[in-house]
């Protein structure tokens, strides 16, 4: 695992603190903490900013400039959540976090008057407000503020619904998966001895190429579902109840109105994005179909639908990663280049694994004056590249809000979060497949179509399922866990299609699943994905698009995401360029079943 001296292969995490004596700890805290008690003093019993523009204008300002420096925190949280990712084990860095969370839950709830206030200027004064060139800057934040105060309580309510999320969601849905993470089973290993191992090395192991391997593991998992399926019954009832009792209290009929408030994007562009995939959903079942014939099977297993096909295992030490992300992302423009030079020589990213170190991969950032960290796993090995630039085009898309947003406007809206990524992923991967003679080509094709595949129509369908379930019950009141298997085995049948197996233990796998606690997330999978392959198609056949798409990871929460698209030509709001994304998702499909035939493979 060697680097040459210009890659930096650990995180300098000084920039956020330079020691941690309790000096410089309490220090920055209090720092942190006067500003945001002057900020409270100087505007709690005031109320002329709900009507003045240019007082606003000054209130607003001195928001920005809290939150863009200060924050709640400072840079503690940050710095504690980053060194917790590498040391998951350590009991004194999670006391730690867990005090700061608090401390963060009390302070943003007594700043929460100011935003809270301006959504509630009456609606006849909101327009000279909006139109007011004093409050150009903060336009489309002051219009989220608006649109989200149809639903809005009163302050104290507001409080109370904050302060009460924690008990009636938070440490239900931690509950749950702290007792999954602590569980272990045995499971086959390489030897085809029987050795313990630990809940998420298990869910590590239903894509093992080893097939008594991955069935031992897929067992084990189903068998720790099972185990935990009462509580899971419970915990997520509680859940689901707490999200109808709050949606009650703000006068909500549809349960994903908030998520979609909160995401800055209309019902109508997510229903028909929704509408798009699932008529969709025979691609996935004809990727199902090639992907049993190269397994030599009728039907795959409902956990091997993510099994590695051929061999990417090739070599590639980090130095090797850095140069074929270099090469694509120079080409494509300098200023990518720079940021990529920048946080790889810098200390912002975290490259090999270790012991209790986070598993995966992610890219993280704060404050808008704190620096982008990166964290990898990287094990030489050429699907490592990816995961690089994956990681890195949220960097850049961090980097360029940086130098032109203000911190109010900082920050990708979820919908279009992913775009990024995605599309500096899909980049990497077609310049490896260029590069890789016809199997290993087949096998890059079979890994796009597995991220495809699970990001576009399998997230798609857990919002289908997500919308069933809440609907299912407000009308029942209660559903046991054989009803929740239902209809999640509904759902997930529906877009794999009748390659792939309903194994049994399959209808518990909703337990696991994380994101049907933070509801109605996962759509924003799907339309980054889309929208990405979409934009694809742009470049390859008018490459100076390429400028487009920079303006776009540059815009952040200064303008809505359907208008953001709409500026550089994409309707969100319309058929078509989901379309166009799925046209995208069928040529490399058709380019994997199209190389398999011409390899004799099926």
């Amino acid at each position: 695992m060697s680097s040459s001296s210009k890659n930096k292969i650990t995180w300098d995490l000084k920039p956020l603190l330079s020691s941690e004596t309790k000096e410089k700890i309490d220090g920055t805290l209090k720092k942190a903490a006067d500003e945001n008690t002057k900020f409270i003093k100087r505007w709690k019993k005031r109320k002329d900013y709900t009507k003045d523009p240019k007082i606003l204008k000054k209130a607003l300002d001195e928001y920005e400039h809290l939150s863009a420096n200060y924050g709640i925190l400072g840079g503690i949280g940050y710095y504690f959540s980053l060194k917790l990712s590498l040391s998951q084990d350590d009991p004194k860095i999670k006391a730690r976090v867990n005090k700061l969370s608090s401390r963060y839950d009390k302070m943003w709830n007594e700043l929460a008057f100011f935003t809270h206030r301006i959504s509630k200027i009456p609606q006849k004064n909101q327009k000279t407000l909006l139109n007011s060139p004093h409050l150009k800057e903060y336009k489309h934040f002051i219009e989220r503020l608006f649109n989200e105060a149809i639903y809005l309580l009163s302050e104290k309510e507001e409080k109370i619904v904050t302060l009460k999320a924690k008990v009636s969601h938070g440490n239900w849905t931690k509950m749950l998966s702290e007792f999954l993470s602590k569980e272990e089973e045995e499971v086959v290993n390489k030897k085809g001895k029987l050795e313990k191992k630990s809940f998420t090395e298990i869910r590590d192991l239903w894509s093992n190429k080893n097939k008594k391997i991955r069935d031992s593991a897929s067992k084990a998992f189903n068998s720790i579902l099972l185990k935990h399926s009462d509580v899971a019954e419970h915990e997520l009832n509680s859940v689901l109840e707490n999200k109808k009792n709050d949606d009650e209290l703000r006068k909500i009929s549809r349960p994903d109105t908030t998520r979609h408030l909160s995401d800055d994007i209309d019902a109508e562009v997510v229903d028909t994005l929704l509408d798009c995939v699932v008529s969709d959903f025979n691609t996935p079942n004809k990727y199902y179909e090639l992907k049993a014939k190269l397994f030599g099977v009728n039907k795959l297993e409902y956990h091997e639908r993510n099994v590695e096909y051929g061999s990417i295992e090739e070599n590639c030490e980090y130095d090797k990663a850095v140069e074929i992300v270099s090469k694509v992302f120079g080409n494509l423009d300098k200023e990518f280049l720079d940021v990529f030079v920048s946080l790889s020589s810098g200390g912002y990213i975290d490259v090999f694994p270790k012991k209790s170190k986070l598993m995966g991969a992610f890219c993280s950032h704060n404050l808008k004056t704190h620096p982008t960290y990166i964290l990898l796993n990287h094990t030489n090995m050429l699907t490592n590249v990816g995961t690089l630039a994956h990681e890195m085009g949220h960097a850049i898309n961090n980097e360029l809000m940086k130098k032109n947003q203000n911190a109010l406007n900082f920050g990708s809206p979820i919908s279009i979060a992913e775009v990024a990524s995605t599309f500096f992923e899909d980049l990497i991967l077609e310049e490896l497949g260029k590069q890789a003679d016809k199997e290993i080509r087949l096998s890059i094709l079979m890994q796009q179509m597995d991220g495809i595949v699970s990001a576009v129509y399998r997230q798609v369908g857990c919002y289908k399922f997500e919308q069933e379930l809440h609907e299912t019950f407000r009308k029942v009141g209660y559903l046991p866990k054989k009803d929740i298997g239902k209809l999640f085995k509904k759902h997930m049948s529906a877009y794999m299609g009748s390659f792939m197996k309903q194994s049994p233990g399959s209808e518990n796998w909703w337990v696991y699943w994380s994101h049907i606690r933070n509801f109605f997330y996962n759509y924003s999978y799907a339309s980054g994905l889309l929208i990405s392959k979409a934009l694809q198609g742009k470049v390859k056949k008018n490459p100076k698009f390429i400028k487009e798409i920079k303006w776009l990871l540059a815009v952040g929460g200064s303008m809505s995401p359907k208008n953001t698209l709409k500026q550089i030509g994409i309707d969100i709001a319309s058929k078509e360029i989901w379309n166009e994304g799925l046209a995208e998702a069928h040529n490399v499909l058709d380019q994997a079943w199209n190389l398999a035939k011409e390899l004799k493979k099926i």
